[in-house]
């Protein structure tokens, strides 16, 4: 059975227990990392993920917390001995522009025997083909953030189950749509400010969206967890629980 594997929790101020927010996704026959923070290939490690298992890295947008691990996540695959597994990237104009200038900058044209690596630019639209393959089915809708941002929604092929990833996003229609009747909604929860969403605005985004279980994540790390819960749970009757690193979720 496929599953999601939360890598890291936090919001952009992590702490020693909870890394920036990213995840993986592992099927049957490859993984799909989503963002990429920390030091990805220690963290896949530990969620028992192998390197060689990564062949695609969705992006949702730029920023530190969320792109910080692309450079040494291309590095230490090469440098553990990927030399011929392509690697396929995806994300907005907007985000692989900028990671591609992230790479030039470390002259990685010039590190020898690199693998292949592919970026898909995808529009700024809703439900737009990300990917599909023999294990998910990824599409994306332009969320609302502070730049260019996308959530995304995944359908396992083995068992018809959906995952909504919000990414970064203040409650808007695009993302609402995207949601709909999801399984598990992995939103943000980081405070309601400019380009992000509070715990009862994630928990409204669950319940006029159908979705079965509320996970948040992005939260500030310094909050009260039990305050966390308790805004969402006074919004959403369904099950609500807090987003911890590798955290498993069967898909």
């Amino acid at each position: 059975m496929a599953r999601l594997v939360i890598l890291g929790s936090s919001s952009a101020v992590s702490d020693a227990r909870h890394d920036n927010s990213h995840m993986v996704l592992e099927g049957a026959h490859e993984a799909v990392v989503i963002d990429c923070a920390s030091n990805p290939l220690v963290r896949l490690a530990q969620a028992g993920v192998t390197s060689d298992q990564v062949k695609h890295l969705v992006t949702t947008h730029f920023h530190p917390d969320h792109v910080y691990g692309v450079p040494i996540l291309f590095m230490n695959m090469w440098l553990t001995g990927r030399h011929n597994l392509p690697l396929a990237v995806y994300g907005l104009h907007h985000t692989l522009d900028r990671i591609e200038r992230m790479m030039e900058d470390y002259g990685w044209s010039e590190w020898p025997d690199f693998f292949p690596v592919s970026f898909h630019r995808l529009p700024e639209r809703e439900n737009v083909l990300v990917l599909d393959d023999e294990d998910f089915r990824i599409t994306c809708s332009p969320s609302v953030h502070l730049v260019p941002t996308i959530a995304v929604r995944v359908l396992s092929k083995d068992t018809g189950k959906v995952m909504v990833y919000s990414s970064d996003t203040t409650p808007c229609e695009s993302v609402a749509r995207l949601v709909e009747g999801a399984d598990i909604l992995i939103h943000e929860a980081t405070g309601q400010m400019v380009g992000h969403s509070s715990p009862a605005q994630a928990a409204a985004v669950a319940r006029n969206g159908g979705v079965r279980r509320l996970v948040l994540i992005h939260y500030r790390v310094d909050a009260d967890p039990e305050g966390i819960l308790a805004e969402a749970r006074a919004v959403f009757g369904g099950p609500v629980e807090l987003a911890e690193d590798f955290r498993e979720y069967p898909l």
